[in-house]
């Protein structure tokens, strides 16, 4: 660069600055702007939610918000019936089924610890409550009813600190006929086997970070540029046929190049994905029976789609949404999707890999449905109110996600192990509940016999309950009660301390007959189901299917097959986790951009959207249009698993045997030493004692991913958690070279 190159640049730069300057000032004035009228919003909202006849849907409609937003707001407000939004979202947004929110990491909650202080009353639902007893722990005898009738009423009593005014209160069933209402089955909605097969898309895998492209066509080095949107669209479709519809980003993540520019990944996809296009190409605006319209701006897993014409279509994924192909070249990951489908192909015979795991997954389940005329279940599957699918949505939490941080665990530990279950929710598949569910008050529970009480407990259910932590208590806690924000939860471990909360039932006999002392449930209201196994099948299916490629991958002499076929059984691991996260159907959430005017200025968004990220061309929003009619919204059967899946973290068997007594040897958190345990991590453990528990490959054993066997500081932030395991996990892989 000479002097008068330097000299206009600088002239370039101070025009750059001139034309920046009005647009953040302006974004300034729009942030604010919106700041105040977000507040006096929910102020109305607020306001509005103490009118005694008051109900959640109409204020959202009113508000452009969704039902689940209300209820956080106004915690008062049982769900009332979310409402839908469109059938089909416009060309500009997306709605992110394909996206689960099992697929992204769950929100971390640190309990805080200070002395107990007093927790607030809660309004809790009037009646007869059962309290119970816990069956001896080493036997197998029914729960002992202490008392048969007591009126509810909150009594004081301590609370971890955190628990406070700003504690979410769970919504409640109504009584009486509001709440009976509740209690049907979706009219002419029900689940069934489908009539058609999913057409089959093309795809290639693409390295961004080096430009190898691998198709079935063969394999070429591409010239990408920048890896922009219209530089792959460009070199990809010079040598790949428009047969092509989807490419997997296997390394290089593009739409994260100017990350460093903004605050927050999201903003950096939707600047890449919203960047210029070729001649012809535009945004796609067409759907069919497994194709969705605009983009899905997520963090990491982004989704794009565009269309030239009307005939050609494509979509840019990350192969990440799949399995961490752990640096893998793109002719193996495409090797790895052959063998996946490979490997079900047996036992799905018309098996379509689609986008994700969680579309093939749900397409897969789908294909199970009984359909010989006379079985049960053969008209379908019937799809719950509503009303209990807002319920589940707001009461029953995914994975555990916690981090123990000092003085719960001593300043130094003597050393840090991680066991992750492995394919830990395919053995909590056996048994859903179907059908309508009945409603168990505390009346009528109180009302049973022990031995009913002990079946119902062992059922499909889901309970609000009220629980007493014993007050010598000294090891992590048992059920999840609510934190402070929308779907945060914390585990509540405090001797003496009362909270009520939901739980599966699952997760309530846990506590009743835990290895170390029982809690004390009470029962404030249920729901329960008749027990079928929808899932069982299908899960037996992906079961048989992941062993045959782990045994591959261990005996296949070529080190690409190996690698291939192990990537192939996590794969097949994503089907089911996040297949199972399908059936919960959270509030649709779509989203969508648009370009900012000649001036910069922000255009109006749609009713109810919220503004999200601004670039220096678009805005980025998204929008809740509450719960869609989804013939597959079950999330009856995803709490269950969620459920169980959480109470075998603390104790379950494992697939080893006793040698004294032949029985299933038991391992779980409750299992190891008061405060050895630093965190969880949704299949994972992490302990400062030795884990010895033995593996057996089979779904459900605890398998060692981690290991340092000397003296560490305790982790007390996400960060410090993040670097210790990955310290661990190259340890214990230094130990097997």
């Amino acid at each position: 660069m000479d002097n008068k190159e330097y000299s206009a640049g600088l002239t370039e730069l101070r025009a750059v600055r001139d034309e920046l300057k009005p647009l953040e000032r302006e974004l300034s004035q729009l942030q604010a702007k919106v700041g105040k009228l977000r507040d006096r919003r929910d102020e109305k909202i607020r306001e509005l939610g103490g009118y005694a006849k008051a109900t959640s849907d109409r204020i959202a409609t009113a508000a452009g918000l969704g039902v689940i937003d209300i209820v956080a707001l106004v915690p008062s407000l049982a769900p009332q019936g979310a409402s839908e939004g469109p059938g089909e979202p416009p060309a500009t947004e997306t709605a992110a089924v394909d996206q689960l929110a099992a697929q992204a990491p769950a929100e971390p909650i640190k309990e805080m610890v200070a002395s107990p202080t007093a927790e607030p009353q809660t309004a809790e639902p009037a009646g007869t409550v059962a309290r119970l007893g816990a069956a001896s722990t080493d036997t197998d005898s029914d729960l002992e009813v202490l008392a048969e009738s007591e009126q509810a009423s909150p009594a004081p009593a301590p609370a971890a600190a955190g628990a406070g005014e700003d504690e979410r209160v769970l919504p409640s069933i109504p009584e009486g006929a509001d709440g009976d209402r509740w209690f049907h089955a979706e009219p002419d909605l029900a689940s069934k086997r489908p009539n058609f097969r999913q057409d089959a898309r093309g795809m290639a895998f693409l390295d961004a970070a080096i430009g190898v492209l691998v198709w079935q066509g063969g394999t070429v080095r591409l010239d990408l540029g920048r890896a922009s949107v219209a530089e792959i669209l460009t070199a990809v479709y010079a040598v790949a046929p428009v047969a092509v519809e989807r490419i997997y980003i296997t390394a290089g993540d593009p739409w994260h190049q100017s990350s460093e520019r903004h605050d927050f990944l999201k903003d950096a996809v939707a600047e890449w994905l919203n960047g210029p296009l070729p001649d012809d190409w535009t945004v796609e605006s067409s759907r069919g029976k497994d194709r969705q319209a605009g983009h899905l701006v997520h963090p990491r897993n982004p989704v794009g789609r565009w269309q030239r014409g009307k005939d050609q279509h494509t979509e840019i994924r990350s192969v990440g949404e799949w399995f961490d192909p752990e640096g893998a070249d793109p002719a193996t990951v495409r090797a790895a999707f052959v063998e996946l489908w490979k490997a079900l192909r047996p036992n799905f015979e018309d098996v379509v890999l689609m986008g994700s795991p969680s579309q093939t997954g749900r397409d897969l389940w789908s294909r199970t449905i009984p359909a010989k005329a006379g079985a049960k279940w053969a008209d379908g599957f019937p799809v719950m109110s509503q009303e209990i699918r807002g319920l589940l949505h707001a009461t029953a939490g995914q994975g555990r996600t916690e981090l123990i941080a000092p003085p719960r665990v001593p300043e130094r530990v003597p050393g840090w192990f991680e066991v992750d279950r492995t394919f830990a929710y395919a053995k909590h598949t056996w048994a859903s509940g179907v059908g309508v569910p009945q409603r168990i008050t505390a009346a009528r529970f109180a009302a049973m016999s022990e031995k009913e009480q002990t079946n119902a407990l062992f059922a499909p259910s889901h309970w609000q309950v009220r629980v007493t932590i014993p007050k010598d208590w000294n090891h992590v806690g048992l059920l999840p009660a609510p934190a402070p924000g929308e779907r945060s939860w914390h585990y509540p471990y405090e001797g003496g301390r009362t909270f009520t909360t939901w739980a599966g039932g699952a997760e309530v006999n846990l506590a009743l007959r835990n290895p170390l002392r029982p809690w004390r449930i009470e029962i404030l209201d249920g729901l329960l189901w008749e027990s079928g196994d929808p899932l069982k099948s299908w899960s037996t299916k992906l079961q048989k299917a992941w062993r045959s490629l782990r045994a591959i991958a261990e005996m296949h002499g070529d080190d690409q097959q190996r690698q291939a076929c192990r990537l192939a059984s996590r794969a097949v691991r994503s089907i089911l986790l996040y297949g199972i996260g399908t059936f919960a159907q959270r509030p649709r959430i779509t989203t969508g951009s648009l370009e900012l005017g000649t001036g910069g200025e922000v255009p109006e968004l749609p009713d109810g959207a919220r503004l999200t990220g601004i670039t220096d061309t678009h805005v980025t929003w998204e929008r809740n249009q509450g719960f869609a009619r989804d013939q597959y919204a079950h999330p009856e059967w995803a709490a269950g698993v969620w459920s169980g899946a959480r109470a075998a973290l603390l104790s379950g068997s494992t697939s080893s045997k006793d040698p004294e007594t032949g029985k299933p040897l038991k391992a779980g958190a409750l299992h190891l030493p008061p405060g050895s345990v630093l965190a969880f991590r949704t299949d994972a453990i992490y302990s400062s004692a030795p884990v010895e528990w033995p593996y057996g490959g089979e779904p459900g054993d605890y398998l060692l991913k981690g290991r340092m066997t000397w003296e560490q500081t305790a982790p007390r932030t996400d960060e410090e958690f993040y670097y210790l395991q990955g310290l661990a996990r190259q340890a214990l892989e230094a130990e097997d070279m």
